[in-house]
């Protein structure tokens, strides 16, 4: 477990968010661009969303209200008696819980599986260990790459408990941004130049403003896959 842990602390590589209009203002709504009527994305330019459309994917609904409570009876009695952590080794997590596990009971498999087979090619190896994440309603994590030493080229997470933003900023370009709404039960995905040239966070609670609309926080569990290096 300790070991495995330690792996995983080096998966962060925090960015400074410096230049960038977005980090000052998250109520701002000025030459937001949906990705569609519907879909729960809004980038700076049409161009930038084009380029992004086959690397970043959110599918709302993945799971169930039963799959998800199944993975709140795994997680939750080994999380709970963690405390809540505010000084994270590199500063790029406050307000959080962490863990990982290798096996789960049948009915996590099973969606986990689901997650793998939807978001990684069919011959990707996989990290071994599944990253678990558990933000406090106050809770946040700042813009980061994950390592691309420990990481492959795609990251897929379920996003347990609550909505929330997450940010894409180009990391040599700060004007060049995508938001994406999280909601509860969904799956994200991100792959190739979006897991490696655009940092990622998620907002504070105070900031989680979605197209000019307010997305509450609450406390959010993240079941993040990941593969490894090819």
């Amino acid at each position: 477990m300790k070991v495995l842990l330690a792996v995983l602390k080096q998966i962060y590589k925090p960015a400074l968010c410096t230049g960038n209009p977005r980090c000052l203002s998250s109520g701002a709504t000025s030459g937001l661009l949906p990705l569609g009527d519907e879909a729960p994305m809004v980038g700076s330019s049409p161009e930038l969303v084009q380029k992004l459309r086959s690397q970043v994917e959110v599918r709302t609904d993945f799971i169930t209200e039963a799959e998800e409570a199944a993975f709140l009876r795994e997680l939750d009695p080994g999380l709970k008696k963690k405390r809540y952590e505010f000084d994270h080794w590199d500063d790029a997590i406050h307000g959080y819980r962490e863990t990982e596990r290798l096996r789960w009971g049948a009915a996590c498999e099973e969606i986990l599986n689901r997650v793998r087979s939807t978001a990684f090619p069919e011959c990707s190896q996989l990290l071994g260990p599944v990253h678990v994440i558990d933000l406090d309603k106050t809770g946040y994590i700042k813009p980061h790459i994950d390592s691309v030493k420990f990481c492959g080229s795609t990251i897929a997470g379920l996003s347990l408990l609550s909505d929330s933003i997450m940010r894409l900023v180009k990391e040599d370009t700060p004007s060049e941004w995508l938001d994406l709404l999280l909601s509860r039960r969904s799956l994200y995905i991100l792959r190739d130049q979006a897991r490696y040239k655009f940092t990622h966070e998620i907002l504070k609670n105070e900031e989680s403003v979605f197209n000019g609309q307010r997305v509450p926080r609450q406390r959010r569990i993240s079941v993040i896959c990941r593969n490894l290096p090819g």
